[in-house]
């Protein structure tokens, strides 16, 4: 694991190539955006704020959410 990337630095210092907007959709182009690390891990940021934040998931935690997700146990976010 590269000690080097972490939760919450900048999206920007990842770089700008590997982003990918799964989630896109009709709403005005604010979304989330993907990048798959080289290390297995999955960065997440606003793709409004690109230079923002980054979320920095394992490949067990992303997993276990899109599993969850598919499953119905994210619903809630939706109401």
């Amino acid at each position: 694991m590269d000690d080097r990337i972490y939760n919450g630095m900048r999206a920007l210092d990842l770089g700008s190539e590997g982003w990918h907007k799964p989630w896109s959709g009709g709403n005005g182009g604010s979304c989330v955006e993907a990048m798959k690390l080289a290390d297995g891990r999955v960065a997440l940021r606003q793709s409004t704020d690109p230079d923002g934040p980054a979320l920095i998931y394992t490949d067990h935690e992303i997993r276990m959410f899109i599993e969850g997700a598919k499953d119905g146990k994210a619903d809630f976010l939706l109401s």
